[in-house]
């Protein structure tokens, strides 16, 4: 087994899941293109609100489809005892997870890219003016989203929780990133400061103002948060009492 094998497990066990499928594609691609459509139809202004809600539904899409989804797949796999199989072969620790991973950055960029398209074509949300940009974004932000929900499976104590332990990241990406309306205008500025480091508004900022060096920092400080979490408290079987 290699790096590809756990990459085209983690791909496989992904598309047979039916209610993942629906959680984690259904839902934010539902949410990504119904908004911009509804908005340009319902503002005055349709394409510009369009456009910026779709921008923060990205943020919406991370959330759900690289972070979610690999929290609530690692912490399946782990309370099966498949991650335990899988450390009894010739695959390191790194192969396994960095496998789970890219399967997971794949999904979600292919998403992304889907919906892009599909607002183009239901809502005129124009293409971004910087392709280069915004696909690194995209990348950059899946990649470290993903690195972030392996991490977060350490605070997760059954697989059974693990959805609704991941609705706090959600609900938080949502208002900072303004994809669920202003309601971060009515908060405290501390509270908006403190949204503005979430890694998906790091992601949307890039996207949105064509800014490299903030975004790229702040991904950089979560990487290295995801990176020292795992390698600390990382479990690869069950807690047994």
């Amino acid at each position: 087994m290699s790096f590809a094998a756990t990459y085209r497990l983690g791909t496989r066990l992904f598309w047979r899941d039916r209610a993942m499928l629906f959680g984690s594609v259904v839902t934010p691609v539902g949410l990504a293109i119904g908004l911009p459509v509804l908005m340009r139809n319902v503002q005055a202004d349709g394409v510009a609100a369009a456009t910026s809600v779709f921008h923060g539904t990205i943020a919406l899409l991370l959330s759900i489809t690289a972070f979610m989804n690999l929290t609530v797949a690692l912490t399946s796999r782990r309370d099966q005892l498949v991650l335990k199989r899988l450390r009894a072969t010739q695959l390191t620790d790194g192969q396994i997870l960095l496998g789970q991973i890219a399967s997971t950055l794949t999904q979600t960029v292919a998403l992304i890219a889907a919906c892009t398209v599909a607002v183009r074509l239901l809502a005129d949300v124009p293409f971004p003016a910087n392709p280069v940009l915004f696909a690194a974004a995209i990348v950059a932000g899946s990649a470290v989203l993903a690195l972030l929900g392996a991490a977060y499976t350490t605070a997760i104590p059954r697989s059974e929780l693990a959805a609704a332990a991941t609705m706090p990241v959600f609900l938080l990406s949502g208002i900072g990133s303004g994809a669920m309306g202003p309601i971060r205008e009515v908060l405290p500025g501390w509270a908006g400061t403190a949204l503005d480091l979430l890694p998906t508004s790091a992601v949307v900022h890039a996207i949105r103002t064509g800014e490299v060096v903030v975004p790229a920092v702040n991904l950089a400080v979560w990487t290295v948060v995801g990176v020292v979490a795992i390698r600390l408290w990382f479990r690869w079987e069950p807690r047994r009492s």
